[in-house]
């Protein structure tokens, strides 16, 4: 009988420290929340029975232990410094060069960019494979003593696996509480009749320096691994190599991590990461970019608080508790059905929101929204608003669950999930709904800005039969009587669309890419393709793998963009769109200047600073682009030409200190039309 309690609570361990990896390391969860807990309570009344089976390594020894009297400060093996931080994309490329300037003529360097997880830095001590210590970063010196409390942290094994166990090894990364988690919790505490935790992140700091472990067991922290301080017995070439190594070894490392060869992969990657942050089940406030190869780290070195071959691209993070009024599906340019939460409306960032897409099923799913639920809304930096989670703790038992639908809204016509993806389409390609999307996002300013092609004039068109395909704008000026005779418009109002449809057929290519909504093909795509090929037609003839031999371009991209272009529609509606006299490139020559970009602005760098008359702050970056020159945020001694409008501040100051050539908006136009 003794033999079988011993074989089955080692069978328990082995089971639960599995499950742990499935779901705290792997994201793979085999079993429910339910079931594990089963597992976890058998385990407790076994080991509590008989005592003398007990293991500081077991897995039940992470529901708390006994109090501490107090907390001792520990130096920490190797200083936990400080990242500088930059805030928009022209001083994170002046990070850029004042790297590779640290390097050999030539020498290849590769980047990792990870999400900053707005938590707290904590370091863990592995002697032996055993947790041994955890010290939160203090003021990078020197930190206190929270191991009772780490031992408590989901994810974190108090025993290390696998094979090659370093003799020593100290893990840093971030403990944070997930938005779900946070959700319960503050649910729990109002119920309690307690005042519920403000966010995550005070709600973590606050836990580990709980004296009493099975309080800070109850707040479901979590723990990723992104960086190795000392370490003895083993070494990591690469940081891809450390991360690896820490997942075979049990810990969960930073999710979303890639390799990237070059600055423009990397920058772009960036822009994929940012518009994924609604997927996130955590806090960030920005992203880190990291040198990937610890042999040039070494030789970069560090300054007095920072290391050189890291920055943080960080951003402003605003946020507001508001109310889902409803929810609609959204028929998309491709189909997708994309769920959309009415807001009561809300200002955050100096903007009212009103709206905020719910992207997909599974995110609903996910974020366990209902209608009339009250939720927490974020815009952090220039991205669009997004749902971060629900206030549980406000629900009434009024709110509705939401169905999601099992045929098109607009049509009735079946809907099938992607693919191995997450992503509902409308299976009907001729849907009124998807033609609507198209229309209005090929004449919107985001594409071929044609002026006057707006949302209800596109509704009015379609339904009066007289837009029916891409191709059918160029056709409108020979409907002109008809347009005329359409309620609410007159000639003028005829004239000035049929000048903006006139005046697209000469957008630069990159903006007829974007226009044609190809799946994964966005403006940054889009223009790389322009860049890099000239012509549609040339694009047209290249293979999945000739599109994917361009460094920007990566398998995903090249399959959609070939597929595409093979589509005999497609091949039929690019002939159509020639017979019109649109512009469709240009064969690349050595005349086109080293920047990639042609045009008056060619190989110029512009800020523009201040309230504008003529245009919107896209629409002069996208005049700048147009132009040939490249448009950015920040002023530095790269700046060419700053655009001053109204109430220009610091930038201008700055700019003048500088020495950079000002314009006004009315003399900057006039530089690119006179040129």
């Amino acid at each position: 009988m003794t033999a079988a309690i011993r074989d089955e609570i080692q069978r328990l361990r082995t089971e639960i420290e599995h499950h742990n990896r499935l779901y705290y390391v792997d994201a793979v969860p085999e079993i429910s929340d339910l079931e594990y807990d089963r597992l976890l309570k058998r385990l407790q009344q076994l080991e509590a029975d008989h005592p003398e089976y007990d293991d500081p390594a077991s897995p039940s020894h992470k529901v708390g232990g006994a109090p501490i009297a107090g907390f001792v400060t520990v130096a920490h093996r190797q200083p936990m410094l400080s990242i500088d931080n930059v805030y928009d994309e022209n001083e994170l490329k002046e990070f850029d060069t004042r790297i590779r300037k640290l390097l050999h003529a030539g020498e290849a360097l590769e980047y990792v960019v990870e999400y900053k997880i707005d938590g707290v830095a904590l370091a863990l001590v592995y002697e032996q494979g055993k947790l041994t210590q955890a010290l939160t970063r203090g003021d990078g010196r020197q930190g206190d003593d929270i191991t009772h409390n780490a031992k408590t942290i989901r994810g974190v094994p108090l025993q290390l696996r696998g094979e090659s166990i370093p003799a020593l090894i100290e893990i840093r990364g971030e403990a944070f509480i997930a938005n779900s988690d946070f959700a319960h919790i503050r649910a729990e505490q109002l119920k309690g009749g307690e005042a519920p935790f403000a966010n995550p992140r005070n709600a973590t700091a606050g836990a580990l320096k709980l004296l009493d472990p099975k309080q800070c067991a109850a707040r479901k922290i979590r723990f990723f691994a992104h960086s190795v301080g000392a370490v003895e017995g083993a070494t990591f070439p690469t940081h891809m190599d450390f991360l690896t190594s820490v997942k075979e070894l049990g810990i969960p490392a930073t999710p979303q991590v890639k390799v990237l060869p070059d600055w423009e992969t990397t920058l772009a990657h960036c822009h994929t990461m940012m518009e994924q942050l609604h997927e996130l089940d955590f806090e960030v406030d920005g992203l880190v970019l990291k040198v990937n190869r610890m042999d040039q780290r070494m030789r970069m070195g560090t300054t007095s608080k920072s290391p050189r071959w890291i920055a943080a691209f960080k951003w402003e993070k605003y946020e507001a508790v508001t109310q889902i009024e409803d929810i609609s599906v959204q028929i998309g340019k491709t189909g997708t059905l994309t769920p959309v939460a009415h807001l009561k409306p809300v200002e955050i960032a100096g903007t009212t929101v009103a709206r905020s897409s719910l992207h997909n099923r599974d995110e609903v799913k996910r974020l366990g929204v209902r209608i009339g639920d009250w939720v927490v809304v974020e815009k952090a930096g220039k991205i669009i608003p997004h749902v971060v989670r629900v206030e549980e703790h406000l629900r009434t038992g009024n709110e509705r669950e939401f169905v999601f639908p099992d045929k098109c809204p607009e049509c009735q016509a079946p809907v099938i999930q992607d693919d191995g993806g997450v992503y509902i389409r409308c299976q009907n390609p001729a849907c009124p709904a998807q033609l609507r999307e198209s229309l209005r996002f090929y004449a919107s300013r985001a594409a071929m800005d044609i002026e006057g092609l707006g949302t209800k004039l596109v509704e009015m068109l379609v339904s009066h039969g007289l837009l029916t395909s891409l191709s059918s704008i160029y056709r409108l000026p020979e409907r002109r009587t008809e347009l005329i005779n359409l309620e609410r418009m007159g000639e003028k109002s005829v004239d000035n669309l049929l000048q903006g449809i006139e005046e697209s057929r000469q957008r630069p290519l990159w903006r007829l890419l974007t226009g044609l909504n190809i799946r994964h093909v966005g403006r940054t795509v889009a223009q790389i393709l322009a860049k890099r090929f000239g012509t549609i037609e040339k694009i047209m003839e290249q293979s999945e793998d000739q599109l994917s031999q361009t460094p920007e371009i990566g398998p995903v991209i090249a399959r959609s963009v070939a597929s595409y272009f093979q589509s005999p529609p497609i091949v039929k509606l690019i002939a159509e769109l020639k017979t019109h006299g649109l512009n469709l490139g240009e064969e690349i020559t050595t005349d086109v200047d080293s920047s990639g970009g042609t045009g008056p602005l060619a190989g110029k760098t512009i800020v523009v600073t201040g309230s504008l008359n003529e245009f919107s702050r896209d629409g002069i970056k996208d005049f700048i682009t147009d132009n040939g020159g490249k448009p950015t945020d920040s002023v530095s001694k790269n700046t060419d030409i700053l655009v001053a409008g109204e109430k220009a501040g610091s930038k201008l100051d700055k700019a003048q200190k500088l020495g950079i050539k000002v314009l006004t908006e009315a003399e900057f136009i006039a530089l690119v039309k006179g040129s």
